[in-house]
């Protein structure tokens, strides 16, 4: 089916079904344009609890989809592909969590919301990449943290604290592609570029970088930024949105190898389908919600 003729048909149901579409910064471009919200997964998921929609087609990843149904419990979550998982957010389960809580009793548990919503739900506050330093520091007469499950954004929060960070050893496969050596061969060819990249990252790729930020604050580095050439460290997806927003710049995504297949998996005819059968619908059960509210709560209450 043409792509004008399936931007059509989505636009028509969502209006039936009372629909708002969110699309993350990574998803394939077509589904970028045809989104009401572009942004991170806790983003999307705020701005979604405040619009007066029925229903949500998060276009995103499992985990993304379920923080929407914990924050907006009364509207239909739609996931328009069940295989769209996350690879980081499954090196760690509930079970697991709950043993290495038991080996150190005394930490606090500080959750990446790239996680589970049971895995959520056992820990004590959640952060996300922008905030987690923060969330960090507002956690006052703690000592220790257990920071699950990525090792690569602990350990940055880790240079940002003088608390003691146990890190669970989780990673992003896709942000561990890119490689330093990436960011010298691409520095060699643009000299004048600036580097951005993803706290996700590795350490080794951190120390070569001018920033570091979330994927909100890659795109707001690009649009305060002087400089007309940055090289991205990030998901390759988010170079469509850069361009979009900065038609003026040029950027190059550090390496060609970061692409998250997860991400890349729903499509508009999977728009479309989700929306015409309702389904796939991502449900938490309401013991696993609460407690993850509770700790998505305490990190929204941090200023």
């Amino acid at each position: 089916m043409p792509a004008e003729i399936l931007r059509s048909k989505i636009e028509k149901l969502k209006r039936e079904r009372n629909a708002v579409i969110l699309a993350h910064n990574y998803q394939i471009g077509e589904v970028q344009n045809i989104a009401d919200f572009v942004g991170d997964s806790l983003g999307l998921s705020q701005q979604a609890a405040g619009t007066d929609a029925d229903v949500i087609v998060f276009c995103g990843v499992h985990f993304m989809a379920e923080t929407a149904a914990i924050l907006c419990p009364q509207k239909v979550v739609l996931l328009p592909d069940l295989d769209a998982g996350c690879p980081m957010a499954d090196m760690i389960t509930a079970d697991q969590l709950r043993g290495r809580k038991k080996q150190c009793p005394e930490a606090t548990v500080v959750c990446y919301v790239n996680s589970t919503a049971e895995v959520k739900s056992e820990s004590d506050i959640c952060c996300t990449s922008a905030n987690a330093a923060k969330v960090i520091d507002s956690l006052a007469g703690v000592e220790e943290i257990l920071f699950v499950p990525d090792k690569y954004l602990g350990h940055y929060v880790s240079t940002k604290t003088d608390k003691k960070i146990i890190l669970w050893n989780g990673f992003c496969p896709t942000h561990v592609r890119i490689l330093p050596q990436d960011i010298v061969k691409l520095k060699e060819e643009h000299p004048e570029a600036k580097v951005v990249v993803h706290p996700e990252c590795t350490p080794q790729v951190i120390e070569l970088a001018d920033s570091v930020a979330s994927t909100s604050g890659i795109l707001k580095y690009a649009r305060e930024c002087d400089a007309e050439e940055i090289i991205v460290g990030t998901e390759v997806g988010i170079i469509h949105r850069l361009h979009k927003e900065n038609p003026d710049k040029k950027f190059y995504p550090a390496s060609p190898r970061a692409i998250c297949p997860n991400m890349k998996l729903t499509n508009l005819e999977k728009v479309l389908w989700a929306l015409e059968d309702m389904a796939p619908r991502i449900e938490v059960p309401l013991e696993v919600a609460w407690g993850a509210r509770r700790a998505i709560d305490k990190m929204l209450a941090v200023r």
